[in-house]
């Protein structure tokens, strides 16, 4: 009876027997449980707080004991009160979880810290973040509901391609090496050279969905193709075991009927007669450089035909049946700076290109005096003949058929003189000797013509014979009689010339009398 009067006090006047009562404030994860009528939801009237109690609000610590698992099913905690570790009314600010973080045996949860783990902080693995349980995640601080799956904190780098089993590869020290991992127990068991081989080589590194990724799973390793280029292109079909193994590329079996014709290099011409070890000089197996003669053979033009921009092969002008002939065509040569048209056509190569011992091509010259003797070198002046250029006057096709245009040098060639031979003016020959007139050669008639007048009409130490004659005929067409100091009247004009211009001989021969006297008389004629 006085219990009940007892409690029925406590229901009348709450707040002041509270504050009698209570020994202080709950925590902040527990106020809301604050005042008498939440009392009973923790306590047992006339009892002490159980654990049932405990374990019926907080249900993930009691399906951690069902399961005999975590931290509270331990050897440590098992059998103990709740409110042993975790009492209340401290107040607001009071830690109902209170561990050391420095000294706690993380073994007694179940999951042992190993390696990189035993370094770890706390809070480097319990994040909200890592906890799958909604109902976990909701609270503000707990070290529940973390999963011993790697996945649980870690990203799958192999991002589902491999199995979930981490530890079965990997160990806790370090993700690389992969110490737990052995090669052979796979279904491609590592042999020979493939055991020096990095890994990388075969399981390339790129990025899937964003990610840095390695392939591991999915390679194909049927055949050698699926890793290696097939260097014979399938020649010798898809079965590179026939021939090669796994210790080395180059031991090669069953050399005795090896067809070489199947090669990228079928020999021919001379190089049926070449021993093999003269080429595969290492062993028969190395590479060897082909894909120019001049891998093999020395360059007996000593690069000439190296430059820059243009490496030709030995094979442009020669073939496997010898050196000893070219298979240089005039077209091809056509192609090049220097054309050859004309007399060239008929002109042998070693004309240009063996003037001594040895043959010579690039840098001969393409001008013609780089092969050509220049005859008229200062015998023409430069203005006719600017640096040496012979095609300003001959051609290729007929050396003496020349095409210079004589109006240029002040001295215009008309009538005979337009098919007169060049040589007959600036050529002079005296028994062996031959000497050339070009530069400083006078206009006059008299530099190429003899006077056969012996002088009688020149003039001021000059014979002007274009007063009587012209380039057309040797005629004196210009000639006027009448214009000179006796004109031709009466009978005087049907007279012979011959009559009054008697012919006469010198010690150079014969020649016409045509100057008289400076005072004519008819005396002088008529007897």
């Amino acid at each position: 009876m006085k219990k009940l009067i007892y409690i029925l006090l406590l229901l009348i006047t709450p707040f002041a027997v509270f504050a009698q009562i209570s020994p202080g404030d709950l925590s902040q994860a527990h106020e809301k449980l604050e005042g008498l009528s939440n009392c009973t939801q923790c306590h047992v009237l006339g009892e002490k707080v159980t654990n049932q109690k405990c374990l019926a609000c907080h249900d993930e610590i009691q399906s951690l004991l069902a399961s005999s698992e975590g931290y509270h099913a331990s050897v440590e905690v098992k059998g103990k009160d709740c409110f042993a570790c975790h009492s209340e009314h401290h107040g607001r600010s009071f830690q109902l979880i209170r561990l050391d973080q420095d000294s706690f045996n993380h073994d007694l949860t179940g999951y042992k810290l190993e390696g990189k783990h035993e370094a770890a902080k706390c809070a480097d693995c319990h994040q909200m973040k890592n906890i799958k349980a909604p109902a976990l995640k909701k609270k503000e601080r707990t070290f529940l509901g973390l999963e011993q799956r790697c996945f649980s904190c870690h990203e799958d780098y192999h991002q589902k391609t491999l199995s979930a089993d981490c530890a079965s590869c990997h160990g806790f020290d370090s993700f690389k090496p992969t110490v737990k991992f052995d090669h052979q127990k796979t279904a491609f068991a590592l042999k020979g050279k493939h055991e020096q081989v990095a890994c990388e080589k075969c399981h390339e590194r790129t990025a899937q969905n964003g990610k840095p990724f390695q392939h591991f799973s999915g390679l194909k390793f049927e055949s050698c193709a699926n890793c290696h280029k097939d260097v014979h292109e399938n020649k010798f079909g898809p079965n590179c075991s026939s021939c090669h193994n796994e210790n080395s590329f180059h031991q090669v079996a069953g050399m005795t009927n090896f067809n070489h014709q199947k090669t990228n290099f079928p020999l021919e011409g001379k190089h049926r007669q070449v021993s093999c070890r003269s080429c595969h000089q290492q062993s028969l197996t190395a590479p060897v450089a082909h894909a120019k003669c001049a891998d093999c053979h020395r360059d007996y033009h000593r690069g000439q035909f190296t430059n820059e921009t243009s490496k030709p092969d030995c094979s442009v002008c020669h073939d496997v049946t010898g050196f000893t002939t070219s298979s240089f065509t005039i077209e091809q040569h056509n192609q090049l700076k220097f054309k050859l048209e004309g007399a060239h056509l008929a002109t042998p190569c070693f004309a240009c290109h063996q003037k001594g011992i040895r043959w010579e091509f690039p840098q001969i010259g393409e001008r013609c005096v780089d092969c050509h003797e220049n005859i008229h070198r200062r015998k023409i002046a430069e203005e006719y003949m600017p640096q040496e250029n012979c095609q300003l006057c001959h051609n290729v096709i007929e050396w003496r058929d020349v095409t210079f245009d004589h109006q240029k040098t002040g001295f215009t060639l008309t009538g005979k003189h337009t098919i007169i031979n060049c040589r007959s003016c600036h050529f002079k020959e005296e028994g062996d000797i031959v000497e050339q007139h070009f530069s400083g050669l006078g206009k006059d008639c008299e530099n190429c013509h003899q006077d056969p007048h012996r002088e009688q009409f020149k003039v001021d130490g000059k014979t002007n014979c274009a007063k009587c004659h012209q380039s057309y005929a040797w005629k004196p067409s210009r000639f006027d009689h009448d214009q000179s100091r006796f004109q031709l009247e009466g009978q005087h004009a049907q007279t012979a010339c011959v009559r009054c211009h008697p012919s006469l001989e010198d010690e150079e021969g014969t020649f016409t009398k045509y100057k008289l006297k400076a005072d004519i008389k008819c005396a002088d004629c008529h007897y």
